[in-house]
């Protein structure tokens, strides 16, 4: 009952901006020239805004010529402002919090969260709320999870000095105290989990806590293998969690801290645990007979997870996520497309000749490179997405998600960016009828030297690495680097278990957290063989 009220009190606080987004729909552009305005009139008084003039801005391409497009390290020293305690440096309201998130280089980015940062988020939340609740009604009744990331990461602390606060308690924080409040209050699990560093735990608890749930209706992560972990961690742990769901005990508590105790107490529930026990081998749709939805990434390298898990799904609907960052939401679900969130950030568009547009300009067969301006004070920021059109809502595009533009690996000047590796391991997939669920390409050094190797897990032969050697060619430095020799010929590793789960371990040890952690057709790391169980395929496999 209690979540019930809860979401029903969210979905009837969200009606009045999905109105305002369907209506706005129709008209994109007058729809971005009112954030534009906006967002003028709140920042020109702000150290910023008066070294750009913003106060003088009239119109759209005035906007443009005043204000340059920058990246995260050209807007750093207005950051490190912030941090210092300096007012009103990029935005006029004060910034609540910097959120951390770990972008496609190494340094950590801050981002600022303001008053007007939150309005804005919840102007494209609010939308999607209301179109999934109208779409599935029943869900109104059940509780949800929301992917609550461990805290702390082992291994690396950040210890970095700021007069403002630097990230959330949880991940709800991210839409204000009045949402925060309504996810906390139907969530399926406790945001105390966050407290765990331990990946192993966290994996039982949370299972634990989800299989007493039996009115669990939504689950909302990022990768889709997010959640597939949880399942198999409720296969490997099956006998345990029933034991613990039926006494109401936690077998893993003496490792938990004290922090956590009420929040994983439970009353014996024999009742449930026999109810699970008819369902050997465990399914998802038959462990939640009320699961209506499960909401994650399903574009670029999370294609193949996606599809995967929705097959594990049964009669559970996967709706693929929109384009979210922590910098802005760029789309969103809604009445089956993914339109961008006209009514949230101002949005630009580049291509790859440089040319920018709006958002009523994008067109078919073309990729674009998303430029953000938001409520926390990114003025033309450079958000490193690559985009493509996917269709039409009202004269609104929805768009699909390609891959990172600026996340590049380049050992001997071969300049491979995630965006065209994406694009590359589409072509090199597109006439298999089963996609990989992982797949990532990585830079690799033998006694031979540096080259490249295709981690995936799929049925595969170094025919696979010959048509790769040929497509990554396309890019005319990397074949110059084949030309010279100065990288070899690349390899396959076939990865026999566990790839996604290996490769989040090892970037949890860089310091990242798992809701940091983003699907990549490229990594700039190297040794991955160190990290993912599986073998390289030798000359015989290549030939057989």
């Amino acid at each position: 009952m209690k979540a019930a009220c809860v979401n029903s009190l969210w979905w009837l606080a969200s009606g009045p901006s999905w109105t305002a987004f369907k209506s706005a729909l129709d008209d994109p552009d007058a729809a971005q020239q009112a954030v534009l305005r906006s967002f003028i009139r709140r920042n020109s008084a702000t150290a910023f805004g008066r070294e750009h003039g913003l106060g003088s801005v009239q119109t759209p391409a005035e906007f443009a010529r005043r204000v340059p497009i920058r990246n995260y390290d050209e807007f750093r020293p207005w950051i490190n402002r912030i941090t210092q305690g300096e007012l009103r440096v990029l935005a006029s309201d004060p910034v609540r919090r910097l959120v951390p998130t770990s972008g496609s280089t190494a340094a950590r980015k801050l981002i600022p969260y303001t008053a007007s940062m939150h309005r804005e988020l919840n102007q494209a939340m609010s939308p999607w709320i209301v179109d999934l609740y109208r779409r599935h009604p029943q869900m109104l009744l059940g509780v949800s999870y929301w992917s609550i990331s461990p805290a702390a990461s082992e291994g690396v602390q950040f210890n970095e000095a700021s007069s403002v606060p630097i990230g959330f308690d949880d991940d709800a924080a991210y839409l204000g105290t009045f949402r925060k409040a309504l996810i906390n209050a139907s969530m399926a699990v406790p945001a105390e989990l966050r407290y765990l560093t331990s990946m192993e735990d966290w994996r039982y608890v949370s299972a634990l806590v989800l299989l007493r749930r039996r009115d669990l209706s939504l689950v909302s992560v990022w990768h889709p293998f997010f959640f597939s972990l949880l399942v198999q961690a409720i296969r490997d742990n099956w006998e345990q969690l029933l034991a613990d769901v039926s006494t109401g005990n936690c077998s893993v508590s003496t490792r938990l801290p004290t922090v956590l105790e009420a929040s994983i107490r439970s009353n014996p529930n024999p009742r449930r645990a026999e109810d699970l026990r008819k369902n050997f081998p465990p399914i998802v749709d038959r462990l939640w007979p009320n699961l209506k939805v499960v909401s994650c990434w399903a574009d670029g390298q999370a294609i193949g997870a996606a599809s995967e898990l929705a097959q594990s799904l049964g009669s559970i609907a996967l709706q693929p996520k929109g384009l979210i960052a922590t910098e802005g939401i760029i789309s969103i679900p809604f009445e089956g497309c993914h339109p961008l969130a006209i009514r949230s950030h101002y949005l630009e568009f580049e291509d790859d000749s440089g040319r920018l547009s709006p958002v009523s300009e994008l067109r078919e067969n073309r990729e674009y490179n998303v430029i953000l301006t938001n409520g926390g004070g990114l003025c033309r920021y450079r958000l490193d997405d690559r985009i493509a059109l996917d269709g039409m809502l009202g004269r609104t595009p929805s768009i699909r998600f390609v891959g990172k533009s600026s996340h590049v690996s380049d050992r001997m000047g071969e300049k491979l960016s995630d965006g065209f590796v994406a694009s590359v391991l589409s072509k090199l997939f597109e006439d298999k009828q089963r996609k990989p669920s992982f797949a990532m390409l990585a830079p690799d050094v033998d006694a031979s030297g540096w080259r490249y190797t295709l981690y995936l897990d799929y049925e595969a032969s170094t025919e696979f690495a010959a048509r790769l050697d040929l497509l990554l060619s396309a890019n005319p430095q990397y074949l110059y680097c084949r030309r010279l020799s100065q990288l070899q010929p690349p390899r396959v590793f076939r990865v026999s278990d566990g790839g996604y789960a290996a490769y989040c371990e090892r970037l949890l040890k860089t310091g990242k957290r798992l809701g940091e952690i983003k699907p990549v057709g490229l990594s700039a790391l190297d040794n991955w063989s160190n990290y993912l169980s599986g073998h390289y395929l030798d000359q015989e496999e290549s030939q057989s």
